[in-house]
C-alpha cells in the first residue's frame, strides 16, 4: 500500500473541478454528480454557455450562491444550495430522468470509489456494514449520458489506489467511464487500459504509476 506520508498533494478538489471545466465545450448539457463534480459549475466562465443538469429537476445551474444569498428551495441532488442561470428551468422529477434515459445529456461527471481499467464504475457503496449505500441516479446517468467522466482523489485516505485492474466494490455500471480526473493526473480509459494524458504540476509519471493498481500507458509520439 502506498505511504500516504509521501503522497504528492497535486490538485485541490476545487482545482480538479477547474481542470474539468476547461474541457467542457460550449453548448453541452452536463449532469454534475455529488462531491467534486458539483464544484465544476463554479469554474465555467459566464460567457460560455454550458447547461448544467441536476436529476432532482433543475436545468441551468449556476455557481454556488454567496452565504447571504441562499435560496433554501433551490438545491441540487446533493441537497446543496445552487443558483439558476438566466434561461434556467425546473422540471418534474420524472421528466428529469427522461432527459437522462433519453440520452439527451452530452456528459455526466460523477465521483467514484473505484474505476477499473476497462471503464467499470463503482461509486454507490463500498459494501462495508458501517457505510450507507446511496445509488441515487448514478446507474441511470452512467448508462444514459453520452459520455461519463469521473472526478475523484487518486487514492483513499489510507493510500489505497482507486484506479484498479478490476473493481473490488459493487459495480454501478460496466465499461462506462471514458476519462478520469484526479488530484494527480488526467487519464483516459481506452481498449488497451489507462492512458495517462497529463500529470498535475510537480507530479511525475512514476508517482502516479506508484499509486495506481494497474499499468499506466503514456501517449505515443
Amino acid at each position: 500500500m502506498p505511504d500516504t506520508r509521501t503522497t504528492p498533494a497535486g490538485l485541490s478538489r476545487s482545482a480538479i473541478a477547474r481542470r474539468i471545466a476547461e474541457d467542457i465545450p460550449e453548448g453541452w448539457y452536463v449532469n454534475l454528480g455529488i462531491g467534486i463534480p458539483t464544484l465544476i459549475a463554479d469554474h465555467v466562465p459566464p460567457e460560455r454557455e454550458v447547461i448544467f443538469h441536476s436529476e432532482n429537476g433543475v436545468l441551468g445551474i449556476g455557481p454556488a450562491p454567496a452565504p447571504d444569498a441562499v435560496d433554501p428551495w433551490l438545491i441540487n441532488a446533493g441537497k446543496e444550495p445552487v443558483t439558476l442561470r438566466p434561461g434556467g428551468a425546473f422540471v418534474h422529477h420524472a421528466d428529469s430522468f427522461a432527459i437522462i434515459r433519453g440520452r439527451h445529456l452530452d456528459l455526466c461527471v460523477l465521483g467514484a470509489f473505484e474505476v477499473a481499467e476497462n471503464g467499470d464504475l463503482a461509486n454507490w457503496t463500498t459494501g462495508r456494514n458501517d457505510a450507507a449505500a446511496a445509488v441515487g441516479g448514478a446507474m441511470d446517468l452512467a448508462v444514459g449520458a453520452k459520455r461519463l467522466w469521473v472526478a475523484m482523489e487518486h487514492t483513499t485516505k489510507e493510500g489505497a489506489p482507486r484506479l484498479v485492474s478490476r473493481c473490488s466494490f459493487p459495480l454501478t455500471a460496466l465499461a462506462s467511464v471514458l476519462r478520469v480526473y484526479t488530484n494527480l493526473a488526467v487519464i483516459d480509459v481506452t481498449p488497451e487500459g489507462f492512458l495517462l494524458l497529463e500529470t498535475a504540476p510537480g507530479v511525475s509519471f512514476e508517482a502516479v504509476q506508484q499509486r495506481t493498481a494497474t499499468r499506466l500507458r503514456r501517449p505515443t509520439a
